[in-house]
């Protein structure tokens, strides 16, 4: 790496890489050696089972050098590739070192990619044969949730989801039967974009279901997600499931779909996830009060009874069909719980009177649900839970099963879907929401994430003259900014009178300090930078933590200007 100092993002964003790029910051080259290292520091997390080397990468770069930037939307880009799609020169072992296969050429969505300009890290773990939601079921390692390592990451496409959250890539592909691409955005806090089976080809991926598989992105935020699926998408002449879909331009649904009864949450944080999920249900119906755009009701029965098929059903027996001849060849080379789900699809129930039944049930769920999402959307938690590593240890087929609860029917009803977050800044317990819609419907499934992620608020503590009634208080109602609550911080913070004009207080965090009380307000986030600019010395923005342990951004004081200041951390609040 050159001798600048470079301080790079949490997260590699191609908006980031590319203007970083434009303005001579960085090189690939930069990049890469960045990744190598950082992957380095991670290593016990279990991302990786080709992992990013500079022998692996350099010879992507060396194509970069060769290629026109101008031709090339995705030059310079750092992707990921989910072990179980082929990367031309590489091993596929989807998990399994004995399935090992070496490609003889690249999956036709990579090739796509990197003609873009994107070129790959290596390629990331996953639940074996993509038969998971957990992310713990693979001879590689267990993969670690990027927030919180003792949690579940998600799976079946556990590391490329991790890869983007941790930063070692700007994007990555993943696999999506059942949840895969959706499930493990959600737990690491990111967007997971699956398009409508044929959308992406699938040639070059080891099959779960293989009438059901997509290619699916993990990105930072739904531009990126949607920059990849511009290049990645297309008709392939040469995968027999591969079709065309119109990329039409972004629009707004007319209407919006919410169940009717509450979604079931579980797990050790439901309350708290059924808290969250109420949350995007206000949002959602003031954002439809703003836009205009329908908000109804209806009873989620059908779906539920669609998504009951994918394993209670027949179709089980599609996976079976594809992996029995090694599984029977290779005993004891399949996780245990892996062969379970596998040899389900070929008990002897599994008919073919079962199957020709499932398909025509199947077939009128998806002609109702076609009809009700001709020009509206249905938002539902992308997962109502998650648990630990260790609670999955102990019971992996009910804790499994209950991450799909609201992913299982997406690609047996033809649907695109976009998993996004609820909160974009949560490092705690992400929780996500998922915008589904029919398979040729995807401007507006998009079109109302992206309306959704941009209405999204920032919850900012004031303790001073922003607080209710005080003189400051325009500066955030006039850029949308609403009261919330009066709360206090946690026993860390200490408040000082300023010698100001006005007169301002400064609140400075302390292991010696106080609870001092605090009002919060909820801004939206495009109008954040605005009130930033309104803040100025000695007065900063940073993070603060509340007496129920959550962070919130702030006001804090540098602490030069307490020097000739009253310390008032003994009357709790500064007065206005």
């Amino acid at each position: 790496m050159s001798d600048k100092k470079v301080n790079f993002p949490e997260r590699l964003t191609i908006e980031y890489l590319m203007k970083a790029y434009e303005n001579e910051i960085l090189t690939p080259l930069d990049v890469a050696e960045y990744i190598v290292d950082k992957a380095r520091e991670y290593k016990e997390y279990n991302i990786f089972i080709i992992e990013p080397t500079m022998e692996f990468i350099k010879p992507y770069l060396s194509r970069l050098s060769q290629m026109d930037k101008s031709e090339c939307p995705l030059w310079g880009i750092p992707f990921a590739i989910k072990d179980n799609i082929d990367l031309e020169g590489y091993e596929t072992t989807a998990a399994c070192p004995k399935y090992a296969y070496q490609a003889k050429e690249s999956a036709t969505v990579v090739k796509k990619l990197i003609d873009a300009g994107a070129f790959p890290i290596g390629k990331t773990n996953l639940d074996q044969f993509a038969t998971g939601l957990v992310g713990t079921r693979s001879p590689y390692g267990e993969c670690f949730n990027a927030l919180d390592p003792k949690m579940i990451s998600g799976g079946s496409s556990s590391g490329s989801a991790v890869s983007v959250a941790l930063g070692l890539a700007s994007f990555s592909l993943g696999t999506d039967t059942a949840g895969s691409g959706r499930v493990p955005a959600m737990l690491n806090n990111l967007v997971g974009y699956k398009p409508p089976v044929g959308s992406w080809s699938t040639k070059g991926v080891v099959p779960a279901c293989a009438s059901l598989d997509c290619v699916t992105v993990f990105a930072d935020n739904i531009g990126d997600a949607l920059l990849v699926n511009k290049y990645a998408r297309g008709f392939d002449e040469e995968c027999c499931w591969s079709r065309e879909i119109e990329d039409k331009p972004l629009k707004s649904p007319e209407c919006i779909y919410l169940p009717k009864d509450e979604p079931e949450f579980y797990g050790t944080w439901a309350d708290e996830y059924r808290k969250k999920w109420i949350a995007c249900v206000e949002r959602i119906e003031k954002l439809g009060q703003k836009t205009g755009i329908r908000v109804e009701r209806i009873d989620y029965k059908m779906f539920n009874e669609a998504a009951l098929i994918l394993y209670g059903g027949a179709y089980v027996a599609e996976r079976w069909q594809d992996l029995k001849g090694f599984v029977e060849n290779n005993p004891g080379d399949t996780f245990p719980v892996t062969e379970t789900i596998l040899r389900s699809g070929g008990k002897g129930d599994q008919t073919a009177a079962k199957l020709f039944g499932n398909l025509h049930e199947l077939q009128k769920y998806k002609h109702k649900a076609h009809i009700l999402l001709k020009n509206a959307v249905m938002i539902m938690p992308t997962a109502g839970g998650s648990f630990t590593r260790d609670e999955v240890r102990k019971d992996p087929i009910a804790t499994n099963s209950k991450m799909g609860l609201y992913t299982n029917h997406c690609n047996l009803l033809d649907m695109a879907a976009i998993a996004i977050p609820e909160n974009t800044k949560d490092s705690v317990r992400p929780f996500g929401i998922t915008v589904f819609g029919k398979y040729d419907r995807e401007d507006i499934v998009a079109g109302f994430a992206k309306e959704f992620l941009s209405d999204e608020s920032v919850e900012i503590a004031v303790c001073g003259l922003h607080k209710k009634g005080g003189a400051l208080e325009y500066q955030l109602t006039e850029l949308g900014g609403s009261y919330v609550k009066t709360t206090t911080t946690s026993a860390n913070y200490k408040l000082f009178r300023l010698n100001t004009i006005p007169v301002k207080p400064g609140l400075v965090r302390d292991e010696n300090g106080e609870e001092i009380e605090v009002q919060i307000y909820s801004l939206p986030k495009n109008k954040f930078g605005a009130f930033m600019d309104r803040v100025s010395e000695p007065l900063v923005i940073g993070d603060i933590e509340l007496v129920d342990g959550k962070y919130v951004k702030g006001f804090l004081c540098q602490s030069y200007a307490t020097k000739n200041a009253e310390d008032i951390t003994g009357m709790g609040s500064f007065p206005i």
